[in-house]
């Protein structure tokens, strides 16, 4: 059981930043990351179609000899995660943003989140800031399109530019001093998002969280290690493609094997 893969999946390659986690806090594991891009985004698809999609990659993913399961997209797993951890008997991490954790780091009292449309309306992000924010100002921003760009265009694009000139100086004008990246694509675009904030704003990304749960969830069932590092890339949509766009974000080549769950 040690030796089977950690499965990670996203609907496209956002979820990329958290694999990066992943590895360097558990080198000594093997991991197969699915990117679900014939249904990219998942942004703008009904919650009950998510719901369903989420489970059965889980169910496939589970077949392929996976270990856990690492839900690396924040839409998904507000519309998914309990669903696909009642379905399954694998350990599930499931990403969410880190509003509890923006919450305990800010100075001003006010935090903004950087999001997908989906996951600022879910009852699941409704329910953090209840829970953890209620004494705070939290500013949902939501950033349609921006994922899609920054997988098609690149971070450094203009279309990024564009998209990032439109969704960050809302916050640095309302004084937020801790900005959630809420989304997994948003870190590879960390750098110009904090050119757009004042200095000293804390940019705040989930994925050294997820590891350090993973790690605490294989540990309990003695799962931990087994692996060599190996990393298996699949797609619902077209492998070309996905190939070019790990090349982009990653700077080297990773063969893609086409899937679909």
């Amino acid at each position: 059981m040690n030796s089977r893969p950690i499965a990670v999946f996203d609907s496209g390659l956002g979820g990329l930043t958290v694999l990066r986690a992943l590895r360097a806090r558990l080198p000594h594991e093997d991991y197969c990351y699915f990117a679900d891009t014939r249904f990219l985004p998942y942004g703008d698809k009904p919650e009950t179609f998510l719901r369903e999609r989420g489970v059965r990659i889980a169910a496939g993913l589970a077949e392929r000899g996976a270990k856990a399961l690492v839900i690396a997209c924040n839409t998904a797993t507000a519309a998914a995660a309990e669903a696909i951890r009642a379905a399954t008997t694998l350990p599930v991490v499931a990403l969410e943003p880190g509003v509890k954790p923006a919450a305990a780091l800010s100075r001003s009292g006010v935090v903004g989140v950087l999001a997908t449309t989906r996951t600022l309306a879910s009852e699941r992000f409704q329910r953090l800031c209840a829970s953890h924010a209620s004494h705070l100002r939290v500013l949902p921003q939501a950033c349609p399109g921006l994922a899609d760009a920054i997988e098609m265009h690149g971070a450094e694009s203009a279309e990024v530019d564009a998209l990032l000139e439109r969704f960050v100086p809302p916050l640095a004008a309302a004084d937020a001093d801790v900005v959630v990246l809420g989304c997994t694509h948003y870190p590879w675009v960390a750098a110009a998002i904090a050119r757009r904030l004042p200095a000293g704003v804390e940019l705040l990304d989930t994925g050294e969280a997820v590891a350090r749960q993973l790690e605490r969830l294989l540990a309990g069932q003695g799962l931990v290690g087994g692996g060599a590092g190996h990393l298996k890339l699949m797609t619902s949509g077209s492998p070309l493609q996905v190939e070019a766009t790990v090349e982009r974000l990653l700077g080297r080549k990773i063969p893609v094997e086409h899937w679909e769950p």
